[in-house]
């Protein structure tokens, strides 16, 4: 199986849904011009092989999306790149009350399968571009929400929302491009909606998706060292939200320390901690906790930054903290 990395497997899941369906179409801004493909190169020579299917679009996200849902609406399975996260807050209205909404208020009888691919998270652009809004998106009925971590789960996970026919914010975390996995050359899909246990343990539950896998991945790999046995649960998709593993880790472990990036208040780790404490609740032997980014403005210095988010040895500090501790 080859190994390729987070943008390979993003472009490869691209290719094989135009190659099979003509009515799959890319556009946003740079997608063809802009270093040979997008932002951050997931494009990359799709234009050349797919000539008038690839286009880029005037700095204006509202429009992108807006042209996306009547696109969507007529037929065709548009996925719309958005450059950054940040950016989607111009087109919010777009989102959340058009293209979420449309087959809720006809009936089902009008469809919107769009893809909304956007960077997310933090990369060193400071306050107003380098943000975390996977809770924003996954309040809203009527989306779905993914957010894979490995090659593996954004190839299988791209290919199955192209083709859905809900509207899909699709969640590329920007310091996982770069990263590296093993990823079948034959076609597969991952279904929406179903977590992926991505180690097995009996001590600790982590809850966690995105970036904050790896970190927890790495957190897990140091306490194995100390003879702390972590199982970690990966959402994959944010909405729907499947639980599942989450509650038969708990069964088992009768721990939960739930992992996110983005800002703890109103974050998604409050929802999904209210979900266990109601649903196993008589399974817990210590309250659930959290690990989340710190709530202010991200800052533009290196060291800054990065003492605002969430790292493996704040994993690491959370489980010696539940392990400690006497209830």
């Amino acid at each position: 199986m080859a190994e390729i990395t987070y943008r390979e497997a993003l472009k490869r899941a691209l290719r094989e849904e135009m190659q099979r369906d003509p009515t799959v179409v890319i556009w946003g801004e740079d997608v063809v011009a802009y270093a040979g493909g997008g932002a951050y190169g997931v494009t990359s020579g799709l234009a050349k092989e797919f000539p008038g299917r690839v286009r880029d679009t005037p700095i204006a996200e509202e429009a992108i999306i807006g042209v996306g849902i009547g696109a969507a609406m007529g037929g065709m399975r548009p996925v719309c790149e958005i450059m950054t996260v940040n950016f989607t807050l111009v087109a919010w209205d777009q989102i959340v009350n058009h293209a979420a909404k449309q087959s809720h208020m006809f009936n089902g009888q009008i469809k919107v399968p769009m893809v909304i691919r956007t960077p997310n998270g933090h990369g060193r652009t400071a306050a107003t571009h380098s943000q975390n809004f996977d809770a924003w998106f996954a309040h809203v009925p009527g989306l779905k929400v993914v957010a894979p971590s490995t090659p593996y789960d954004a190839k299988g996970l791209l290919k199955t929302s192209i083709r859905d026919d809900d509207p899909v914010v699709f969640l590329e975390h920007l310091q996982l491009y770069g990263t590296r996995g093993e990823v079948p050359d034959e076609e597969y899909l991952i279904p929406i909606g179903v977590s992926d246990y991505k180690r097995r343990g009996k001590d600790v539950t982590i809850v966690t998706w995105g970036r904050m896998t790896m970190e927890s991945l790495k957190a897990a790999r140091i306490l194995a060292e100390e003879g702390i046995d972590v199982e970690v649960v990966d959402l994959r998709t944010l909405r729907p939200l499947d639980l599942s593993l989450a509650l038969e880790s708990v069964h088992k472990t009768n721990r939960v320390i739930v992992v996110e990036e983005g800002w703890r208040t109103a974050g998604l780790g409050a929802e999904i901690a209210a979900s266990l404490q109601e649903m196993a609740f008589n399974d817990l032997d210590a309250p659930i906790a959290r690990v989340a980014g710190l709530e202010v403005p991200m800052p533009y210095a290196r060291n800054l930054e990065r003492a605002t988010l969430p790292f493996a040895e704040d994993v690491i500090a959370a489980v010696h903290a539940m392990m400690q501790k006497q209830y």
